[in-house]
């Protein structure tokens, strides 16, 4: 699952090359978000040159109960990006328990620390290592990954830890 604004900053074509690269039966890319500055159409072409139109899937902006059931059906999240600040679609992806192969574009260090994902070099190479990764990682062990990741967010990202942080810089 990618879920973002689509806009070329976000990486999606190197997300794309990589799926053509190491796509598996059973696994599909579902990329949701606003389409920005026609970036869309780009990527529909993409997808049409690589012949990838049978698992991949654009649902456009998902907000509510459609989105909350695109993180509960994901196996993994994926940010692509170029650059973040800060990246809050990570935080939301691991909050609901759903690794993150994310770059190095994004300050997501505590996916490897917390081992909750895979946070590697922006590019088609490091996305499709990371995919298959991904792919070659037994269910129960996305589930435990995806616990890890429940817990950096509750420990390191909730408004309770924010505050304290905050406090503390204060004094």
């Amino acid at each position: 699952l990618f879920l973002s604004r689509i806009h070329p900053i976000k990486g999606l074509p190197d997300l794309i090359a990589a799926w053509s690269k190491v796509r598996r039966p059973g696994w599909r890319v579902v990329i949701a978000g606003p389409d920005e500055d026609g970036h869309l159409d780009e990527l529909r072409a993409q997808i049409d040159a690589f012949g990838l139109g049978g698992d991949s899937e654009f649902t456009g902006l998902v907000t509510g109960a459609r989105k909350e059931a695109l993180f509960s059906a994901a196996d993994v999240f994926v940010l692509p990006t170029y650059s973040e600040n800060f990246g809050i679609a990570v935080a939301e992806a691991l909050a609901r328990g759903v690794p993150v192969i994310t770059t190095t574009g994004a300050p997501w260090e505590d996916i490897e620390t917390w081992r909750c994902g895979w946070w590697v070099r922006p590019g088609v190479d490091g996305v499709a290592s990371a995919l298959v990764a991904a792919m070659n990682t037994p269910r129960e062990e996305l589930s435990e990954m995806g616990e890890r990741g429940i817990r950096l967010v509750k420990e390191k990202y909730s408004w309770d830890q924010i505050g304290r942080a905050g406090f503390e810089a204060y004094q």
